[in-house]
């Protein structure tokens, strides 16, 4: 077994730069090459990070010995991104969401399982310990049958954002607005705790942002399917930062939550994260007096890390553990597709 499992990226973008730096701290993994379709910005990139430039998957997976391949392009781009690295003989890490329909994610599936390749999804929050301690108050029955969920983002983009890459704010290059870009970690957590949803209703527009042509606003209501309701709203028309909860109310009604995101908005490769997650609920039975020190545990963590970078790295060590060892990752391909799945059938749908 190698000591450490070589990784390619494509695209070098600013979330390229984050993988990049968590993998300096990657205890089984090392970024060794990087491919895309502009070459200097590609070979700028190359220079940076001291690793080699190649036309393609194939070229890395060839002339590096690549073992996996990070897919960090703009979003409609993923699904052709991994094929590629699919095809290529590479094991793939895809950043959310996996893709923008779907068809592309049945595609991705499919060519993963044929090839023997492992899939993954970006969903660094899963590694949050506050949305670690609601998974696993879930799973040990604390909370009772998980039956009601609340998924809530109130944040703010403005336009330099919008004019930061010429890809954002265009339904052929970004696949949508709020709903694939900003939200997906946290509907990720939704049914990382509720599990799959069955039926979705729910509306979507632009309030304040003219200069764009996808969406800045979602609401909707949902049935999942162990037969509990969720409802979600978010949005990026509201000033001036934001704040990101996903709430779980159980049978035996007791609750617990997470605001993932708070203070000011994270811009990967733009800005850094302001405040730490936190438990802002918990109301289980014999645990009301633990909320305040789950928050000063995390606070006290927050500042011992950079937690831009160091969720990712969790993430890409669980990545790099399962190639090496032959076992699922934390996040799989299936369940990205139930985020992108939840994401279409909101934007483009009539219910499921």
């Amino acid at each position: 077994m190698k000591d450490k499992v070589r990784l390619g990226i494509i695209g070098y973008g600013k979330v390229a730069n984050l993988h990049a730096e968590a993998l300096r701290n990657c205890l089984n993994g090392e970024l060794v090459s990087v491919a895309g379709r502009n070459t200097e910005r590609r070979n700028d990139f190359a220079a940076k990070w001291k690793i080699a430039s190649r036309e393609n998957a194939a070229d890395m997976v060839d002339r590096d010995s690549v073992d996996a391949v990070i897919i960090t392009t703009p979003h409609p781009q993923h699904c052709e991104g991994a094929l590629e690295a699919i095809a290529a003989g590479a094991h793939v890490l895809v950043e959310k969401p996996l893709a923008v329909t779907e068809k592309q994610c049945d595609e991705m599936i499919a060519a993963a399982k044929t090839a023997g390749k492992i899939l993954s999804v970006v969903c660094q929050r899963r590694w949050f310990p506050a949305c670690i301690r609601i998974k696993k108050a879930i799973d040990e029955g604390k909370l009772g049958k998980p039956v009601l969920a609340q998924l809530t983002i109130l944040g703010w983009r403005d336009k330099a954002y919008y004019d930061s890459d010429p890809w954002r704010g265009k339904w052929a290059t970004e696949g949508g607005g709020i709903l694939i870009n900003q939200a997906p970690h946290q509907i990720d957590l939704l049914q990382w705790y509720m599990g799959p949803f069955a039926e979705i209703k729910g509306f979507w527009d632009n309030f304040n942002h003219p200069y764009i042509e996808v969406e800045d606003s979602a609401v909707a209501a949902l049935r999942f399917k162990n037969g509990g309701l969720g409802s979600v709203l978010v949005s990026n028309s509201q000033k001036p930062g934001i704040y990101a909860k996903v709430h779980i109310h159980g049978s035996a009604a007791w609750s617990a939550g997470v605001q993932t995101d708070g203070g000011a908005m994270f811009i990967a490769g733009m800005s850094a994260i302001t405040e730490p997650p936190l438990n802002d609920l918990w109301t289980i039975e014999g645990e009301k007096d633990l909320l305040e020190k789950f928050r000063a545990e995390d606070e006290a963590f927050f500042k011992t890390i950079d937690p831009t970078v160091y969720f990712f790295t969790c993430q890409l060590e669980d990545f790099c553990d399962s190639i090496r060892d032959g076992k699922p990752p934390a996040s799989t391909g299936e369940e990205g597709r139930e985020t992108v799945k939840f994401i279409e059938t909101l934007l483009h749908g009539n219910g499921v």
